[in-house]
């Protein structure tokens, strides 16, 4: 009998619920039974019709208590926020980007959750010149030094998807343009294609039911392989 058919459901905790990725994952979990999706944040948002998913609104100070409560298997973290959100402050920008994002790693890891999934972006590195991709990089390298057995980031480029507000008008354009761009860029800038968001969270759903230990960056490429991927949700679990 398959392995996938002897273990319990696969119990997913969701950081940063009410963006493009995290919204698509609630919805790709309707009808699972191989897994359990629990989504924290600091507002309410509506749940899908007939989700059988838990929603936490709480103070990030509050989340750790949670995760003690829940226990899960993996955190996946789909925080994230632009500089112009954050009232054009690199601080405040960081706040989220950094700071929360690893508060919440550290208060996981403290409650025995022993794998990560976290969304960063294409070229983080903390050599960048760009504020936002320097900050991308400070977060994997001190994700990385946590002790996740297994500790899966995500670099996607441009994400498609509609977002609940406003984009920015050279956002817009690149949003448009993406498919007819995408065709020119080969080789090493393929990692530059943009990328749906559903895939992104295709992907992320793909890796929270694998139980190999390691460290793994993906880029468009190993995104799409994973999209692709997704098992069929599974039926009969011994829940």
């Amino acid at each position: 009998m398959s392995d996938k058919f002897l273990r319990n459901p696969v119990r997913i905790a969701l950081i940063g619920a009410t963006g493009l990725v995290g919204r698509s994952l609630i919805e790709l979990v309707v009808g699972r039974e191989d897994v359990r999706l629990s989504a924290i944040a600091r507002r309410e948002i509506p749940l899908p019709p007939d989700a059988r998913m838990e929603m936490f609104v709480a103070d990030p100070s509050k989340w750790g208590e949670i995760f003690e409560a829940m226990r899960p298997d993996v955190l996946v973290s789909a925080l994230g926020t632009t500089r112009k959100k954050a009232g054009g402050s690199i601080e405040k920008f960081r706040e989220v980007d950094h700071c929360l994002v690893l508060d919440a790693a550290q208060s996981a890891r403290r409650f025995g959750v022993e794998r990560m999934i976290v969304t960063s972006s294409v070229g983080a590195a903390i050599g960048s010149r760009s504020d936002y991709l320097r900050v991308k990089g400070e977060t994997e390298r001190n994700l990385a030094k946590l002790g996740f057995h297994r500790l899966d980031i995500l670099r996607p480029s441009l994400l498609r998807g509609k977002r609940e507000e406003d984009r920015r008008p050279l956002e817009t354009i690149g949003i448009a343009a993406a498919p007819f761009v995408n065709s020119f860029l080969h080789g090493h800038y393929r990692k530059y294609r943009a990328v749906k968001a559903n895939d992104v969270a295709r992907a992320a759903l793909t890796l929270s039911l694998k139980q190999t230990r390691g460290r793994y960056l993906h880029e468009y490429d190993s995104l799409m392989r994973l999209a692709n991927s997704l098992p069929d949700p599974v039926r009969g679990m011994h829940l």
